[in-house]
């Protein structure tokens, strides 16, 4: 029987690393060799591993001088990136400051220095026309791709070649817009060929390719809703206020949402509330959430282009079947742009409980949660027109509602 020693390195806290032994005994017998390991715990100074993991890093650490902390920081790079890199490298300059800093000068000194300093001088001196060292010749093509090159050319007739050949570049970038070869022109030239306009000046094959100015459009005018006068008004639950908009309204405090939503649970008058681009964030979301539980006649619900996480989302959408009141719902283009497969699976589920909702704002991007929730919308919107045509005292054909689960995604 013979004993073997084996090495291995554990991490401690301290960021060293220590040897610890291990022993191994082999049995040895006259037909085999059986290997049997020992399953004694690593110790580390005399101690389990285990017993260290409720050590107190700050209290070793206050226990350390300034000089033992210096080195220890030296030792170690914090793995944050929210400290600036001069306090996590290890390189302290210790030279005097030599006064603040002139850029002028420095950038004279630099000059001067390169024009000062001589050129390393050619071991061969370049000589027009002369190669130096070994050219590089590319190696014979191989017979076998010849052939399918070769084989790649088409015959297109006579009569087609004929065509071709005597086409202008005109009816070329035509031929090329019809064919969908998109790349080979650019959007000035595949727009006029739709058009059936002329080409534009100098921008044929050989033409240097401009890029097209901007069309202007007007700035969008600002929200002049008054947020203090909307949120009275919907704490006294006036009967005029029924669409609420406080989209691209900046700079509105957490205190003024808080407000807005506490008379949003007891207003039984307002049909649409939108929200985009206002800054809501969870913990605002939230509140609305629960707003949206105890709200029996809003309609159309907006929040998109905020910062609002993928769970919450969920809890807005799980709180539309409380009352079953809301039939329109939108909230995309949030902090995330990716939902994940979880968070869709769980929004679709919610979806399909949902017998009111006809249309929701969110991208999606997996075809089973895409297809799944836009055959519950139109089914949702096909029951309605049903509806409609059995309660309709004249029997007319009702136009039902068109789905637009198709645009959504």
């Amino acid at each position: 029987m013979a004993e073997i020693e084996v090495e291995e390195t554990f991490e401690t806290t301290t960021v060293r690393k220590k040897t610890v032994k291990r022993s191994i005994k082999i049995e040895e017998t006259s037909s085999s060799t059986k290997t049997t390991t020992m399953t004694t715990p690593a110790k580390l100074y005399g101690k389990d591993l285990s017993e260290y993991d409720d050590v107190d890093v700050d209290a070793l650490l206050a226990q350390l001088s300034p000089e033992e902390i210096n080195i220890l920081a030296k030792e170690v790079d914090p793995d944050d990136s929210f400290l600036p890199p001069h306090q996590r490298t290890s390189y302290e300059c210790e030279k005097e400051p030599t006064g603040p800093l002139d850029r002028k000068k420095l950038i004279e000194h630099i000059n001067k220095q390169a024009l000062e300093t001589p050129d390393i001088p050619d071991l061969e001196p370049f000589v027009a026309g002369v190669v130096r060292g070994k050219k590089w010749i590319p190696p014979p093509q191989e017979a076998r791709m010849q052939a399918a090159e070769e084989q790649i050319a088409i015959d297109l007739g006579d009569e087609y070649e004929q065509a071709l050949t005597d086409a202008t570049q005109e009816e070329i970038i035509d031929l090329a817009a019809i064919l969908g070869f998109h790349q080979m022109m650019n959007q000035d030239q595949y727009h006029a060929s739709l058009l059936n306009k002329h080409q534009p000046a100098g921008l044929g094959w050989d033409g240097i390719t401009k890029a097209s100015t901007p069309k202007v459009y007007p700035p969008e005018k600002p929200n002049t809703t008054d947020v203090e006068d909307s949120i009275k008004r919907v704490k006294d639950n006036d009967h005029k206020l029924t669409d609420l908009n406080w989209n691209n309204i900046k700079n509105i405090s957490d205190e003024r949402f808080e407000q807005l939503f506490a008379g949003l649970k007891n207003n039984n008058k307002l049909e649409a509330l939108s929200l985009t681009n206002v800054g809501l964030t969870d913990r605002t979301a939230l509140m609305l959430a629960e707003a949206v539980e105890k709200n029996t006649t809003l309609r159309v619900l907006n929040v998109e282009t905020n910062f609002i996480s993928p769970p919450v989302i969920v809890v807005l959408v799980k709180a539309l079947l409380q009352n079953m009141s809301v039939e329109e719902f939108r909230a995309s283009n949030q902090r995330s742009t990716v939902l994940g497969n979880k968070i869709e699976m769980e929004i679709t589920e919610l979806v399909e409980k949902n017998s009111t909702l006809l249309r929701l704002g969110l991208h999606l991007e997996f075809n089973d949660a895409r297809h799944r929730v836009a055959a519950h919308l139109q089914r949702n919107i096909d029951r309605i027109r049903i509806e409609r045509l059995e309660f309709d005292p004249d029997n007319q054909v009702i136009r039902g509602e068109r789905s637009d689960s198709e645009d959504d995604y």
